[in-house]
C-alpha cells in the first residue's frame, strides 16, 4: 500500500512539473545553444483548441521565477489570464551585454546585438508560434540592459510584440525620442510599460525620465492606440525595481482581463442609462481582440450587470442578459432565472411562473437555488388574481379558481399528502 501511494505521488509530482521543461536550443544565429526555458498553462493539454498570450521574458535566470510567480497569484484571483511563459538564459558566460550590443551612433543593434535580435525574430519566435498554441498577444520583457535592447523590436514596420515592459532601461543613442516617435504612430493597440526609482542609476534615471516626457507629449486623442503606464518607485535601490515593476506590468497589460471591480461598476457601468449587457459583450470581445483569449463570460460580472438593471429599473434588459446564460451556462438554472425576471417585472405572472417552475429542475449555479425558485414561484402564485364571483340568480355564491400548474419537485414520493378538506355543502334551493 505505502509503495502505491508512493507511485501515485511520484506520478503526480510528475504531471505537475512536466508543465516546465527547458530546451537546449541550437541557434545558427548565434552559432551556439541557449536553455529556453517554457511553463505551459495547466490546462494547455485539458484545452487543446484554446490559444494562449505568451510572455518573453530575457534574463531568464532571476527574472522568470518573478514572472512564473506574479503570474501564478494573479490567474489564482482571476486577474490575469494563463499564459505560456518563455525565458532566455543569457548569464551563463555573461552573454546579455553582447546580445545587447548596440552601435552608439547609429543606436541600431550591431555585431552580436544583431544577431540576437534575428535569434529572436527568425529562429525562436517561430519555432515557438510553431510547437505551441500561442495566440497573438505576445510581451518581452527585460531588465537594465536587456530592457533597452527589447525596445528595438519596436523598430519593425509591424512590430513583433504587443507589450513591452521595460525595467531601469539602458537606452541606446536616440532611444528616448525615436521610442515615443514608434509609438505615436502605431496602427495597432500596443502596452508599454517602464519603471525606474529613486534609488536607480542616475545616467538611466536620466534617459527614461526624458523618455517618459517624450511618450506623454503623444497627443492621447479617441484613435489612440497607446496603453501606457511608469512607475517611479520611492525608496528602492536599481534590483529592487523588478520585484515591483513585474506587478504593476502584468496588472497593465491584462487590466482588460479582469473581472469588474467596484471601481469600475461605480464609474462606468452604473452611469450609464441603458445598454449595461451591451457594455458586458463589449468587455468580452475586448478581451478576445486584445489578448487573443476566448472565455466564458464570468458569473460575477453577470451578476454585476444584473445589479446596475435592478439599480436602473431596465428591466427589458434581462431578455438580453438571459440570450448569453442560455449559451454559456445552458445546463443550469440562469437563463430561466434570467426569463422568469424578465417576465414578473412585465407583470406577466403566468409567463414568469412557468421560467421558475422550469428553473427548479436545473442545476444550481451561484447564489440561485433550487428552494429559491420554488420560494419565487409560490409567491407569484400568491400575487396571481383570482375570477370574480360568476353569474349567477341570487344566493349563488359559487366561485371557480384558476388552477395552477403545480412546482415540480425532485422526488414526488417524498411530498407530504395534504389532508383533505371536506367540501361545504351546497345549500338545497327553497322551493317558492
Amino acid at each position: 500500500m505505502k509503495n502505491i501511494f508512493l507511485s501515485v505521488a511520484l506520478l503526480l509530482s510528475m504531471v505537475l512539473f512536466s508543465q516546465t521543461t527547458v530546451d537546449h536550443f541550437s541557434s545558427v544565429k548565434l552559432n551556439t545553444k541557449r536553455d529556453i526555458t517554457v511553463k505551459l498553462p495547466a490546462s494547455y493539454e485539458k484545452n487543446t483548441e484554446r490559444f494562449y498570450p505568451m510572455i518573453l521574458v530575457l534574463d531568464s535566470e532571476y527574472l522568470f521565477g518573478l514572472f512564473d510567480g506574479n503570474l501564478t497569484y494573479g490567474k489564482y484571483w482571476d486577474d490575469m489570464p494563463e499564459v505560456i511563459l518563455v525565458g532566455i538564459g543569457q548569464n551563463k558566460n555573461n552573454e546579455r551585454y553582447d546580445d545587447s550590443e548596440f552601435d552608439e551612433a547609429t543606436g541600431f543593434p550591431k555585431g552580436k546585438g544583431a544577431a540576437f535580435f534575428e535569434f529572436i525574430s527568425t529562429e525562436l519566435l517561430p519555432h515557438l508560434e510553431k510547437k505551441y498554441r500561442i495566440s497573438p498577444f505576445k510581451v518581452i520583457a527585460g531588465l537594465d540592459t536587456t530592457a533597452g535592447f527589447i525596445n528595438a523590436f519596436l523598430y519593425k514596420e509591424i512590430p513583433l510584440f504587443n507589450g513591452y515592459i521595460s525595467m531601469s532601461p539602458e537606452l541606446a543613442t536616440g532611444m528616448e525620442q525615436r521610442i515615443a516617435l514608434r509609438l505615436s504612430g502605431m496602427k495597432e493597440p500596443v502596452f508599454y510599460y517602464q519603471a525606474t526609482a529613486d534609488g536607480d542609476l542616475r545616467k538611466f534615471q536620466k534617459q527614461i525620465k526624458k523618455l517618459d516626457e517624450n511618450i506623454k507629449t503623444i497627443k492621447k486623442d479617441s484613435t489612440s492606440t497607446l496603453n501606457y503606464k511608469f512607475d517611479d518607485f520611492k525608496g528602492i535601490a536599481h534590483y529592487g525595481i523588478a520585484p515591483n515593476a513585474v506587478p504593476s506590468a502584468l496588472y497593465q497589460m491584462f487590466a482588460v482581463y479582469q473581472p469588474i471591480s467596484s471601481i469600475e461598476y461605480q464609474e462606468k457601468i452604473l452611469p450609464l442609462k441603458e445598454g449595461y449587457v451591451d457594455y458586458l459583450n463589449k468587455k468580452y470581445e475586448m478581451i478576445d481582440k486584445a489578448l487573443g483569449v476566448k472565455m466564458k463570460m464570468r458569473l460575477t460580472d453577470m451578476k454585476a450587470i444584473e445589479a446596475a438593471i435592478k439599480k436602473n429599473e431596465a428591466w427589458y434588459e434581462y431578455e438580453q442578459l438571459a440570450q448569453i446564460s442560455g449559451q454559456q451556462y445552458e445546463k443550469s438554472m440562469l437563463y430561466d432565472y434570467h426569463m422568469g425576471m424578465y417576465w414578473e417585472k412585465r407583470n406577466e405572472l403566468k409567463k414568469a411562473l412557468k421560467f421558475y417552475q422550469n428553473a427548479f429542475i436545473k442545476e444550481e449555479i451561484g447564489d440561485l437555488t433550487k428552494d429559491m425558485m420554488l420560494n419565487k414561484a409560490e409567491d407569484l402564485k400568491a400575487l396571481m388574481p383570482k375570477k370574480d364571483k360568476l353569474k349567477g340568480g341570487k344566493g349563488k355564491d359559487k366561485k371557480e379558481e384558476e388552477i395552477l400548474e403545480e412546482t415540480p419537485v425532485e422526488n414526488p414520493e417524498e411530498v407530504p399528502t395534504e389532508t383533505p378538506v371536506e367540501e361545504p355543502k351546497k345549500e338545497e334551493k327553497k322551493t317558492e
